[in-house]
């Protein structure tokens, strides 16, 4: 066991103060946080009192407290003469770390541990040596001395309180300050939330009004191009019916001019039939009014029929037509008419636009959908106009190297009608690389569908 740092005696209530002052002391010298001097201090302070009513002191050799140092806990060993104990030891374990008790034929015998902080400087033999004899060259003070010391710590501590209070005060005024800044904050922003709630529903109700004028507009424009396309197809027909009769070799012969006039009569009127029947195919597949007759397809039957009937469109002899028929078997459920004039809008499109290579229609199987692909070695379509292609009317610029005319119909018109089946028609190209239009069904057809 080390040398204690220091020994006293316990024998009278002034002894009290002197072991509390010296205890406080001696946590100070070892390195123990001031809060930590405190309740050492008073532990001491609690143990010398309960020693002295518990037994006489004064008539024996009174009570030891001796102070030791076993790194990195401070003991405080108190050893008391033998004698009857009349209480209880106080319960002071709040105020050191360990506290233990033995009675025994020799006395009591009184130990209290506190750890040493790690912050505190290194507790070597030769600092414990020069803390003992400094400890043993200092006098302690008087007990009027201690408690102007503890009223001056007292006093220190009062205006530490007093500062938190009022630094507490003055936080306290800041946060209600914030508060009030906050709830106003809240109130305004609880209002523009309002407004702009107001703003929305406002908006909500334009956006219903615009989108019911739109379909108003919408349905106008179905039955005007409805209303045209029936009312212009009867004199159309008849100009077309004309024409022929002037042509024909029953009756009174032309001239050349005339007959080239005619012609081209002949011809002006083809055109402008075909532009009156696109025109109320689109209006009826816009009004709603086409019903797909639902029914098993057969892919072969419907590429054959395209093979003969195509191949009479093509106008330029360095233009190969290849229609590949699907492997057995190649069934889907759809409406054959109308599958077939989606496919025929298409390949027309592809030889409108093509004047050297070829023109191919193929037909793949994932399990689930059918891909149709038409593919071209034509002019392509630059990749601003791929998105517009499906709108009425338009037409790529620069028109076709072919010189065929076109009513921009054809593609809106095959697009509405694969939506219709419950596919989706996209378009790839690249600029004088060709196009491909892939049309994509499922096999089982659109839900809901019967035939």
């Amino acid at each position: 066991m080390t040398a204690p740092l220091l020994h006293m005696i316990l024998r009278t209530e002034a002894d009290v103060f002197v072991v509390r002052q010296r205890g406080r002391e001696v946590a100070a010298a070892v390195g123990l946080e001031r809060q930590d001097q405190v309740r050492l201090a008073t532990a001491l302070s609690e143990i010398g009192r309960y020693l002295l009513n518990d037994r006489d002191l004064t008539a024996g050799a009174g009570a030891e407290f001796s102070f030791r140092v076993e790194a990195p806990i401070l003991h405080v060993d108190i050893a008391a003469s033998p004698a009857q104990r009349k209480t209880d030891p106080p319960h002071i374990g709040r105020l050191v770390d360990e506290m233990t008790v033995h009675d025994g034929p020799d006395g009591t015998r009184i130990r209290m541990s506190r750890r040493i902080p790690i912050s505190a400087p290194a507790l070597t033999a030769d600092h414990l040596a020069a803390l003992r004899d400094d400890l043993a060259a200092s006098a302690p003070r008087t007990p009027l001395d201690e408690m102007a010391g503890q009223n001056e710590q007292l006093l220190t501590a009062l205006e530490e309180t007093r500062a938190h209070r009022d630094e507490l005060a003055r936080l306290n005024a800041e946060l209600e300050e914030t508060n009030r800044g906050v709830m106003a904050l809240y109130a305004q922003l609880s209002g523009e939330l309002e407004e702009t709630n107001r703003g929305v529903v406002a908006l909500y109700a334009e956006l219903d009004e615009r989108s019911a004028q739109l379909r108003a507009a919408s349905e106008a424009k179905t039955r005007f191009l409805a209303n045209v396309s029936h009312e212009l197809r009867a004199p159309v027909t008849a100009v077309i019916g004309l024409a022929r009769l002037l042509e024909d070799s029953s009756s009174d012969p032309l001239t050349t001019d005339q007959a080239h006039q005619v012609k081209l009569i002949g011809l002006s009127a083809a055109e402008l039939l075909r532009l009156v029947n696109d025109l109320l195919d689109l209006a009826k597949a816009e009004s709603g009014t086409i019903v797909p007759d639902w029914a098993e397809v057969d892919l072969r039957a419907v590429f054959g029929e395209l093979r003969g009937t195509v191949r009479a469109m093509a106008t330029h002899p360095d233009v190969e037509l290849v229609v590949l028929d699907p492997e057995p078997p190649a069934l889907v459920r759809s409406d054959a008419v109308l599958l077939a004039q989606i496919l025929r809008n298409l390949l027309h499109n592809g030889l409108k636009f093509t004047v050297a290579g070829e023109v191919r229609m193929t037909a793949d199987n994932d399990g689930d959908m059918w891909s149709l692909r038409v593919a071209d070695t034509g002019v392509g379509i630059p990749e601003a106009s791929q998105d517009r292609i499906f709108e009425e009317f338009y037409q790529v610029p620069g028109g076709s190297p072919t010189g065929a005319t076109g009513t921009g119909l054809g593609l809106p018109y095959a697009k509405r009608l694969v939506t219709l089946l419950g596919g989706g028609l996209t378009v790839e190209s690249r600029p004088g690389e060709g196009s491909t239009f892939t049309v994509r069904l499922p096999v089982g057809g659109l839900s809901g569908g019967s035939a």
